[in-house]
């Protein structure tokens, strides 16, 4: 079995997180979506590419055997990590994910943000301490995926990490994001 067979039908989670040994939540939600590994397969790019330089072939053909595609990541700088926005600029290059003769091998691929954010979600608001939503924040993710033909879905998140949650609100939102994933 190829690996491409093996993840045909699959959701693949693709982690980047710079010091995923010190986090508390994306590091609880790794082992939420272990427990699944029927449906759903985990691609930790600091632990594929402690070099940080990317296999461009080999993620475009992990990309194109998904069916369904998340970007998991803290949410620091009102941005993805640095290495995500090289992913994502070598990847999803001009005559594969899109342009004249690409095929747009994205299109119709669900693909979602799943967002780890220190600050409380009403702080993420017109009326909070930084005047814009997460999910306006993140508008630039939801027109990349737009332009490549990808049916973009709602992000899922984490707020409030900087604020001690207890363990019980880290495990019901791991649980969660379990269903998040399944009802994509």
């Amino acid at each position: 079995m190829s690996h491409n067979e093996y993840i045909m039908g699959k959701t693949l989670v693709i982690v980047t997180h710079p010091k995923l040994g010190s986090s508390k939540i994306n590091k609880r939600w790794i082992e939420e979506l272990k427990k699944h590994p029927e449906n759903i397969i985990i691609h930790d790019l600091h632990a594929t590419y402690p070099s940080l330089e990317i296999d461009v072939q080999k993620e475009q053909q992990l990309l194109e055997s998904a069916d369904k595609v998340i970007l998991q990541f803290p949410f620091y700088w009102f941005n993805c990590p640095p290495f995500l926005k090289k992913w994502i600029d070598d990847v999803l290059a001009h005559g594969w994910a899109f342009g004249k003769n690409s095929g747009y091998k994205l299109a119709g691929k669900k693909f979602a943000l799943a967002v780890t954010a220190g600050i409380k979600e009403e702080d993420y608001s017109a009326t909070g301490k930084y005047d814009f939503t997460l999910e306006e924040l993140t508008t630039p993710f939801a027109t990349t995926f737009k332009y490549v033909k990808a049916d973009y879905k709602p992000l899922y998140a984490f707020y409030g990490e900087e604020y001690n949650p207890t363990q019980e609100d880290i495990d019901t939102n791991a649980k969660n994001y379990i269903d998040y994933i399944e009802n994509l």
